[in-house]
């Protein structure tokens, strides 16, 4: 894997570089009927990137730092968090402006939309508390107080939310239909990250503190194992078919795969240096295989594996210090957000695949394009026009 010396590209040069791929491509290359929105912290700013014709529509100032961005396909929205000042902003993707507002604290952690779709989980720090805000009225209409401060959470299927509070060694489980805690796990570690198996019966939280991933039986809070690793576990991404976890984090240029329902670790396979944000590629149809992109912001490039065979498949230089990577829905493009550069770059998945239709294997790949979006990008979402 080491074997591909990356070239420390300009920003001038990754721009010539993306407008021969796009220019070369550009009778294969097709847009995406959508728009791309990131959230740029230093900007205080949302972008609005049309997919379709793969330029910058619009900036939408914003008066708070945003940290998270969802879209809403159906209402289509985009709703953008400001953890600074405790503000939920949507977004139309009509007018292109702020519709709304919504508060119901001084300082926030994190957002997710609930099951249903109907509403908005924002996770507060002052004051400690869960908050529901309903898309329909946009303002906050129950609340889960807490007795320790989040840094983030998850929901289940069954409309259960897990909330980590690492200064605390804690993860409080609170269900959303009764708008009520149900069980506090004392985890006797740090907590930072937690996500469900898919079916809901287990919760794999990751301690950067002691290197593990804890695997707790929700319905009794009991520990069913821990798993040692070599890294402090930051990121975690699941294959499509939630069959696997994949974790990178600080200590070793690898990531570790987890198999949730057997609860072991499958292998470490080298992903680059420092490793950092992962996104899955589930609908692509063969040729390509399913794909685990991962970023590796001190190298400003993402490497790319077949989740199938865990050969690495392509290298890509993209913009400085990558922090956030999303897909298009069909799969067709990466979205990759570089937080130095202040641009998103596209990673055309055909691209991956060499013109004698066999894969790149370790060989860098195009970029096919660098959209500049604002300052200090943080994270993005795609909205799909259907």
């Amino acid at each position: 894997m080491e074997t591909v010396n990356p070239l420390h590209l300009s920003r001038r040069a990754l721009l010539a570089a993306s407008a021969g791929a796009l220019a070369c491509g550009r009778q294969q290359a097709s847009g995406f009927r959508g728009y791309c929105f990131v959230a740029n912290s230093e900007s205080k700013s949302i972008a609005a990137v049309d997919l379709n014709r793969f330029h910058l529509r619009k900036q939408i100032a914003l008066d708070g730092t945003p940290s998270a961005v969802l879209t809403h396909n159906t209402r289509l929205k985009a709703y953008a968090l400001a953890p600074d000042n405790g503000t939920v902003y949507e977004i139309d993707s009509y007018s292109m402006a702020v519709s709304r507002r919504a508060k119901a604290g001084n300082q926030a952690a994190g957002m997710m939309f609930a099951k249903s779709g109907d509403a908005l989980w924002v996770l507060y720090r002052d004051p400690t508390a869960l908050v529901e805000i309903s898309l329909d009225s946009f303002r906050p209409t129950r609340r889960i107080s807490l007795p320790d401060a989040g840094t983030g959470f998850d929901i289940s299927r069954d409309n259960q939310a897990a909330v980590t509070c690492p200064q605390a060694g804690r993860i409080h489980l609170a269900s959303l239909n009764t708008a009520a805690i149900e069980r506090t796990i004392q985890a006797n570690s740090a907590p930072l990250l937690a996500r469900y198996r898919s079916d809901g019966k287990n919760l794999l939280a990751g301690s950067a503190a002691d290197r593990s991933v804890i695997i707790f039986d929700v319905p009794t809070g009991k520990v069913v194992v821990r798993l040692p690793l070599p890294l402090e576990p930051q990121n975690f991404c699941f294959s499509a078919d939630e069959g696997q976890l994949f974790v990178s984090g600080n200590g070793v240029d690898a990531v570790v795969i987890i198999y949730p329902f057997s609860t072991e670790i499958d292998q470490t396979v080298l992903a680059g240096h420092a490793p950092g944000v992962m996104a899955v590629t589930p609908t692509l149809k063969p040729p390509h295989p399913p794909y685990l992109m991962v970023a590796n912001p001190e190298s400003d490039r993402v490497t790319v594996f077949d989740i199938d065979t865990r050969d690495l498949v392509a290298i890509v230089q993209v913009g400085r210090n990558p922090r956030h990577i999303c897909m298009t829905p069909d799969d067709e493009y990466a979205l990759v957000v570089n937080y130095d550069s202040g641009d998103l770059a596209l990673i055309r998945t055909k691209s991956l695949i060499s013109t004698d239709g066999s894969l790149r294997r370790f060989r860098s790949a195009p970029l096919f394009n660098l959209i500049p979006v604002g300052g200090k990008p943080v994270s993005a979402a795609v909205l799909a026009f259907t």
